[in-house]
């Protein structure tokens, strides 16, 4: 058995560990272990793997970056075809024996899943996870630290960075949002961030139009790569999803200046897709926080009012794609040889 009752599982180049080991947490993995990563999960009661290939391609992207650039010790990375027979093979390892446990253990929750490539290793961790109920639980974002140095490439020594920033969390807050003046949002320290805006027209808003319903009015705004973020998997299924349903993106990173403007607002990851916004919090000066701790830092808050017209659409959308393009855990019975998953 590759885990105990804490619902963990490790597979190491299509292996899973054996012997009693206690596997450890994901966060103590990608803390201790440099590479590229990428994290999904189940969906629908662990019938399948949300957006697979893009995950699979997004993996191999990154290790060829940062193989590339240098900023890892050692050799280059394998090919995309090699990191995804690896990825497929440790899937078919440890999925059935998390999908076991899960059923001995009478739970319902999804399997989140990590694969980290270092060097020749490909590293997959699973364990247990129960996404948040939309729209019972909202987030609340506190903006506390710089954007990322190498956004193009995810990669796991940002865990690091991110547990350096921690100090200026206050207790409250789900999640940290990044910004390099202060003003322009970039994205969170695990998920991209979105915001709902009245359009300005002529300088002018239409203030008493503040129904959401009447989409004309707004625009969905998020940073765009360009400005250093993340190219998350949801974040482009979201663009993808705004495209088709005829809703206005601009990606042009929200300013804090402009949160008047703000009628709604959501953060996407992989884990939990879409969650809508509760609260943002930002410092009144950005001036020195990084020596500073959340108790030491005056704040000003921008509330919302549920989930709203359009991130409940937007969500409704992105559910719709989840479940035509996830991978069926079905085919895990259907296929043996060791190159086909």
């Amino acid at each position: 058995m590759a885990a105990g009752p804490t619902g963990r599982f490790l597979v190491v180049n299509g292996v899973p560990l054996t012997g009693g080991v206690d596997v450890p947490p994901v966060s103590s993995l990608l803390e201790t272990t440099s590479g590229a990563y990428t994290t999904t999960r189940t969906h629908n009661r662990a019938s399948s793997v949300l957006f697979l290939d893009r995950h699979l391609r997004r993996l191999a992207e990154s290790a060829r970056i940062l193989a590339e650039s240098g900023h890892l010790r050692y050799a280059p990375a394998p090919s995309a075809s090699e990191i995804e027979r690896s990825v497929r093979r440790s899937l078919r390892a440890g999925i059935p024996l998390a999908a076991r446990d899960r059923e001995r253990a009478g739970r319902d929750d999804e399997i989140a899943i990590t694969a980290l490539v270092r060097g020749a290793d490909v590293y997959l961790h699973l364990r247990f996870y129960a996404p948040p109920v939309f729209p019972a639980r909202g987030a609340r974002l506190v903006v506390a630290g710089k954007g990322r140095e190498m956004p193009t490439a995810k990669y796991s020594d940002w865990a690091r960075v991110r547990k350096g920033m921690e100090k200026l969390r206050p207790p409250s807050a789900t999640e940290l949002l990044l910004s390099n003046d202060g003003d322009s949002i970039l994205e969170g320290s695990v998920t991209n961030f979105f915001v709902v805006a009245r359009k300005v027209i002529n300088d002018f808003s239409d203030q008493a139009s503040c129904d959401p319903a009447i989409t004309h009015l707004y625009e969905v705004q998020t940073a765009p790569i360009s400005d250093g973020v993340l190219p998350g998997i949801i974040r482009q299924v979201v663009i993808e999803a705004c495209t088709f349903m005829g809703i206005q993106l601009r990606e042009v990173a929200p300013s804090w200046s402009d949160r008047d403007l703000w009628v709604e607002a959501f953060v996407t990851s992989s884990l939990r897709l879409l969650q809508h916004v509760e609260t943002i919090q930002a410092p009144i000066s950005y001036e020195g926080m990084h020596l500073k701790t959340w108790k030491e830092v005056p704040w000003v808050t921008k509330r919302f009012e549920g989930a709203g017209v359009i991130t409940a659409q937007i969500q409704k959308e992105i559910l719709l794609r989840a479940e035509t393009h996830g991978y069926h855990l079905s085919n895990l019975i259907l296929y043996s040889a060791p190159d086909h998953f």
